[in-house]
């Protein structure tokens, strides 16, 4: 209990009034009481003591002041704790004539959310003067009242409360009359006029008296009227109601017109001074004049107004019955107001997070609101329910008091936003609801990985591509906001060839365009990968990466490379070939190479130029060299042909080599010059090396063999060797007389040719004839004589050793 008492005087200049403070914290609730008009920074209670907390706690915890009406009336210091007056109140306006005034507050709380009610009672003072309707009343009286009859005077009306109130009535000084106070049901009083000594008309005819009406205030505070009495003649009766008490009840949706009760009362005069009229008592207060109509003639009393349970639930009629002669009858009409369910329930917020981040945790409180209904009964009691297929519910903490909290995950992705309807309605019949909306928004945060629209990627590059040019884009979505959903993308560390991924390409780290840094090569490099990342700018950044193959596509860069035969600095090759060939005589064959693949490799030859067109055709895809028909005593013994190569490419690369034949007599033995120097370095390559070397021990092997065999056949037959008359004889080589020459079965052998990357069968089989020669100058071995299959095997001498 805490008690302060202020001093507040009206005259002089001095004033005087006490405060009485109560904080009472019963089942959560603090409760305190003030007087009305208190100066502005006025102290009411300790908010801190009251809710024992510390002060501390007040600021930590977010503390709220929530009121009912929106005005703030009070403030807490959250330094100190205390609670003051914002602004004055006045008591009279706040709740007019309630015996009791409360004002109902709400104390909110975070972390934990906690609400505590807050009613502040508000005490009356003594500020307000008794006042009369009318500063002149009149009366009417008949000399022939008997002592003792009353007459209702104008009630005074007090704004104030309580002992403030009027508590008494007072009559100037007389010799007739006195007053006679009631006390009503709800503690007002009214005076009644009492006579108390006979009238004499002619002596007095009329009386002027001062009627005072006195509150119980510190100090008193009055009133006055005056009361001006006129003594008349006649009539000794007055209308009698034929009860003194009307009870009854209407809906408080009852139309205007609708009849409440009838009054009946009865005058026992005859004539005349019978009649009167139904009226209003003086008693009556204004508030019910205009609510109810009574008809003066009938009695009937009458729906005026707009009648309303929650303003009150019951009137008391005070009406009266008066004669011509101003005799009254009086009665009392009680009429009671049955609630009907008229009033929505309300829906009040007290608290709304609007933003809540998408990994908010099931059971957050995202709203607190209360519901209120002013019906009354079944027709208040409210309920509510949000809908069922969102990740909210509603959780009661206080009677008619609401937390939303969150029942599930949240994902932005999937619902961004929330329109929450709170449908609130009551148990009334029908049934009256109300929807409330909140908007709630899903915040972003970063659980989401930027996803490459594709598993992995094929990018297809032609060679001699140029440096700096894009070759191909590609995309990660990330469906998160801002920062979030905001995709860098990278190339990762990853050897390509002889260096790694970033020295090779370039990609634009916003777009996700990949851009080549040089230029590729097919022959050197045909695919390769690169492994590309995209990284959102989220903290902590989330990351996926996906495999680009890139393929280098073959375009014809390349001309057909000429391997066989050699030639030196672009001279012609020479070939020798004997005048004895036959048609399709094979006499050489052109080998070339092409560094391209496909199509761009795929090699053709043609015999652009020719000594005689006639004698020599070319394999259009084997390059091999043949005669068409047999040589002519007439023909040239020098022949020349220009072989051109030329690949499938588009548009078509070519090279050409020149042939020269020569034709001597008497040549036995097809041999083809060839100069050993090397050809130019611009024509050489590995494989160029490589085939050489092969060849060359390939050749080397062979031939010992063949000078193996051929000497140890000329060993064995050489007193009976036989010569072909149009072939050279055979001699045994000289060189050591021991040496034996065996003969050796025929050896199957294909040729192998290495163009464009393909091994080529031998079309034919060749036969050769090994030849001894006494009158070769350059070695016994002379030379491989190639014979056709077709030709008979009489016309080779029974020395040759052939091989196939």
């Amino acid at each position: 209990m805490k008690t302060r008492a202020m001093a507040k005087t009206h005259s002089g200049g001095v004033y005087f009034m006490f405060l009485l403070c109560v904080s009472d914290l019963v089942f959560g609730q603090i409760r305190y009481s003030i007087p009305e008009e208190l100066e502005i920074g006025a102290f009411v209670g300790n908010i801190a003591e009251g809710l024992r907390i510390s002060v501390r706690e007040l600021s930590a915890r977010k503390f709220q002041l929530l009121s009912d009406d929106g005005k703030q009336y009070f403030e807490v210091n959250v330094e100190n704790g205390m609670l003051f007056v914002n602004e004055k109140i006045d008591r009279e306006q706040l709740c007019m004539e309630s015996s009791t005034c409360l004002m109902s507050l709400e104390i909110e709380l975070e972390n934990p959310l906690e609400i505590f009610p807050l009613e502040v009672e508000i005490l009356d003072i003594n500020d307000n003067s008794p006042i009369f309707q009318t500063s002149r009343l009149s009366l009417q009286l008949s000399e022939l009242v008997a002592p003792g009859a009353r007459y209702p005077l104008e009630s005074a009306h007090d704004p104030d409360v309580g002992i403030n109130a009027i508590s008494t009535y007072q009559i100037s000084s007389n010799e007739h009359f006195g007053l006679k106070i009631h006390t009503n049901n709800d503690g007002s009083k009214i005076a009644e006029l009492l006579l108390e000594k006979p009238l004499d008309r002619e002596q007095q005819s009329s009386f002027e008296l001062i009627l005072t009406a006195i509150d119980g205030g510190t100090p008193q505070r009055s009133g006055t009227a005056k009361i001006i009495i006129s003594v008349a003649d006649v009539n000794d009766n007055a209308p009698v109601f034929d009860h003194e008490i009307y009870r009854t009840s209407v809906l408080e949706n009852t139309p205007k017109g609708t009849l409440v009760i009838k009054l009946i009362a009865v005058d026992l005069d005859e004539g005349g001074n019978s009649e009167f009229k139904y009226s209003f008592s003086n008693y009556a207060p204004q508030r019910v004049r205009e609510l109810f109509k009574l008809d003066s003639e009938s009695g009937e009393i009458r729906v005026k107004g707009l009648l309303d349970y929650e303003k009150s639930d019951v009137h008391e009629l005070a009406v009266q019955a008066v004669d011509s002669v101003l005799h009254v009858g009086q009665a009392k009409v009680l009429v009671t107001i049955i609630d009907v369910n008229d009033n929505a329930p309300d829906i009040k917020l007290t608290s709304v997070t609007k933003m809540v981040p998408e990994d908010t945790a099931p059971g957050t409180v995202i709203a607190v609101f209360g519901v209120s209904d002013r019906d009354s009964g079944e027709n208040g009691h409210v309920r509510c329910q949000i809908p069922m297929n969102i990740p909210f519910k509603l959780q009661t903490t206080l009677r008619n008091h609401y937390n939303l909290v969150t029942s599930d995950m949240l994902d932005r992705e999937t619902i961004a936003f929330y329109n929450i309807s709170i449908s609130a309605w009551d148990a009334g019949s029908p049934s009256i609801f109300r929807n409330k909306t909140i908007f709630v928004s899903i915040f972003d945060i970063n659980d989401n990985v930027p996803r490459f629209t594709q598993s992995s990627y094929s990018v297809y590059l032609m060679e001699n591509n140029t440096p700096g040019a894009s070759i191909f884009s590609v995309t990660a979505l990330d469906p998160d906001l801002d920062k979030n959903g905001e995709v860098i993308y990278s190339i990762l560390e990853s050897p390509i060839r002889d260096g790694p991924a970033p020295s090779y390409f370039t990609i634009n780290s916003k777009s996700g365009s990949i851009y080549a840094l040089r230029s590729f090569d097919y022959e050197q490099l045909k695919n390769f990968q690169i492994k590309v990342q995209a990284q959102d700018a989220g903290s902590p950044p989330l990351s996926s990466t996906v495999m680009l193959t890139v393929i280098i596509l073959d375009i014809n860069d390349n001309a057909p490379l000429i391997i066989s035969p050699l030639t030196w600095n672009s001279s012609a090759a020479v070939e020798i070939m004997p005048q004895s060939m036959y048609p399709g005589y094979l006499v050489s064959k052109v080998m070339a190479n092409d560094a391209d693949s496909g199509q761009n490799a795929r090699l053709s030859y043609e015999l652009v130029e020719a000594t005689d067109r006639s004698l020599f055709s070319v394999g259009l895809y084997s390059g091999e060299i043949r005669t068409t028909r047999t040589f002519a005593e007439q023909d040239a013994t020098t022949q020349s042909v220009v072989i051109l190569v030329k690949d499938n490419g588009q548009p078509s690369l070519s090279s050409t080599v020149t042939i020269l034949f020569s034709i001597p007599p008497n040549v036995t033995e097809n041999t083809s010059e060839r100069i050993d120097q090397p050809r130019h370095a611009d024509y050489f390559s590995d494989l160029n090396i490589y085939l050489i070397i092969i060849f060359g021990s390939t050749s080397f092997i062979f031939l010992v063999t063949i000078i193996f065999l051929v000497a140890l056949k000329c060993k064995q037959d050489r007193n009976n060797m036989r010569y072909h008359s149009s072939t050279t004889h055979c001699c045994c080589m000289r060189r050591n007389s021991n040496d034996v020459y065996n003969r050796r079965p025929a050896i199957n052998e294909s040729l192998n040719y290495y163009g464009a990357g393909q091994t080529l069968p031998s079309s034919e089989t060749y036969r050769y004839t090994v030849r001894l020669s006494p009158e070769s100058s350059k070695s016994d071995f002379l030379f491989l004589k190639a014979c056709h299959p077709t030709l008979p095997l009489s016309d080779i001498s029974a020395g040759d050793t052939s091989v196939r």
